[in-house]
């Protein structure tokens, strides 16, 4: 089956230097999404009187010319010698399976390393961390990638403080961003730093995404990461049975008598399973129900949404939502309610 292009818009590398150039590497294998979820979001801002000089995207690659990128999809690219290091604004990373073969690439890492020093703004979505790693733009910083690869990152550069959960981070003029989508936060928070909050919403409301996610918003959730964990997919009944139930008495010897299993023994079989201790379990349901609610807006209040998930009261649903995603209930409900 012959392989689909796409050509994104590739900006003209004469156009006036008022604008501020976004350079985006491409190379064999990139995740499609992690370029064009951001330059999605960049140029949205040309529809958009802006009350700065807007931006220039390039989109580039060793040799220019077609790139194939992890979906077999081509981007059409400009040679990264058409762009001169002091040229560049804000230099944007993206991630994908071919990063690795990328770092084999001397001639692209070698352009990287020249543009960073002079870049008003360093960025990377997903496995594009490695890159600045390799290139040390972030020792001694704090950085993002895909909750898959956090801990190699972390492993592999001791001095980088890898924040696991987060969407993504800023820390100075560097950026990281979690995986895929959250190249779109990521960009939506490079797009409020320049041009204000208004001008970012209303870039997000265009792409109806309908608040941007904060940075320290955890990048997926918990239960998820306890059903991945749990591969043979013992307690997914349970776990089905619980959300029927959320507003019940769910303490462990109860789901301990569902999965037929005594309160000893359960908790010890599903911590070993999932990760998380019954309770944990059952709280990251519990938030999820909430999440789910406060997204709907079909419930009154707060309060009625921390009785109907099975908190009890309000409060205690906010301390669990400052754990699991790090904002509160109410700040969770302004920036995603329908």
């Amino acid at each position: 089956m012959p392989s689909k292009s796409a050509k994104p818009r590739r900006a003209d590398l004469s156009e006036q230097a008022s604008t501020r150039r976004i350079a985006i590497v491409a190379f064999p294998g990139v995740t499609l999404l992690d370029i064009s979820g951001p330059a999605q979001v960049f140029a949205e801002l040309e529809a958009i009187e802006l009350p700065a000089p807007g931006y220039s995207l390039s989109y580039l690659s060793t040799s220019g010319g077609l790139v194939v990128t992890d979906v077999g999809m081509m981007i059409d690219t400009a040679p990264i010698d058409s762009v001169r290091p002091h040229q560049v604004d804000t230099l944007v990373i993206p991630g994908g399976p071919g990063i690795w073969e990328m770092r084999k690439d001397a001639a692209l890492m070698k352009w990287i390393s020249q543009v960073q020093p002079k870049a008003r703004r360093i960025a990377s979505v997903c496995l594009g961390a490695f890159a600045l790693a390799w290139t040390g733009a972030l020792d001694g910083k704090r950085a993002a990638t895909h909750w898959r690869y956090c801990p190699r990152l972390q492993d592999s550069f001791p001095n980088v403080r890898v924040e696991p959960d987060a969407i993504f981070v800023k820390d100075g003029r560097v950026w990281s961003s979690a995986g895929v989508s959250a190249g779109i936060d990521l960009a939506l928070a490079i797009v409020e730093e320049d041009f204000g909050h208004t001008t970012a919403l209303d870039v997000a409301r265009r792409l109806v995404v309908f608040l941007k996610r904060p940075g320290g918003q955890s990048q997926f959730s918990t239960i998820l990461a306890a059903q991945a964990s749990d591969v043979e997919g013992r307690f997914s009944e349970l776990h089905a049975w619980i959300i029927e139930n959320i507003a019940s008495d769910l303490r462990v010897d109860v789901l301990a008598a569902k999965a037929g299993m005594t309160p000893r023994t359960f908790a010890r079989a599903y911590s070993s399973r999932t990760g998380m201790t019954p309770a944990s379990g059952v709280e990251a349901l519990r938030v999820e129900t909430a999440r789910l609610l406060l997204e709907s807006g079909q419930v009154g209040g707060v309060v009625e949404v921390a009785k109907r998930a099975g908190f009890g009261d309000d409060e205690r649903m906010r301390r669990a939502f400052l754990r699991h995603l790090g904002v509160s209930p109410s700040e969770y409900r302004s920036r995603f309610s329908g």
